[in-house]
């Protein structure tokens, strides 16, 4: 069975990233949108990933456009408006969809692991997903769960 580090992603510049390289690493798995109600989540994102990076951590944003149409741009400009708008240092990668047939095996791999209260779809922008050091997947977190309310969850696995 293929765990968290066997899988890779398009980043938004374009490269094939192999999540491998994140192999021992805490990591909070996100996806994102920069038109939703939520998209002010990127500043609690951006300060944990600044906070704890040198400990081990990471943040990996997945821009998705499957919920409302809230992520309409092209990578370049997603990178802008992530830049522009919240000088986002973590890493970002390439629009891809969470849901459905054409989801990415990433997240067909996080929804399988940690099943929400309505099943394993994801229902909106800004589903986050802990994963420990070892790859496993110890936690999913609804979209209207604050980055920040994550902190004693993350520091715990550090």
């Amino acid at each position: 069975m293929a765990g968290i580090y066997d899988f890779s992603a398009q980043s938004l510049a374009g490269d094939e990233v192999a999540l491998k390289q994140f192999e021992g690493q805490v990591l909070l798995i996100v996806n994102t949108a920069s038109a939703c109600g939520f998209t002010p989540q990127y500043k609690g994102l951006e300060a944990l990933h600044r906070e704890f990076a040198p400990r081990g951590f990471a943040v990996l944003g997945f821009p998705c456009n499957q919920f409302g149409n809230q992520e309409p741009g092209n990578a370049a400009q997603i990178e802008q408006f992530c830049s522009r708008n919240y000088a986002i240092s973590f890493p970002m990668f390439a629009k891809i969809d969470v849901n459905g047939s054409s989801a990415h095996p990433l997240f067909k791999y996080l929804t399988n692991a940690r099943s929400g209260l309505l099943g394993p779809s994801i229902k909106w922008n800004f589903t986050k997903f802990l994963v420990d050091r070892s790859g496993k997947v110890v936690g999913r977190y609804m979209p209207n769960v604050p980055p920040e309310n994550l902190r004693r969850e993350i520091e715990a696995l550090l």
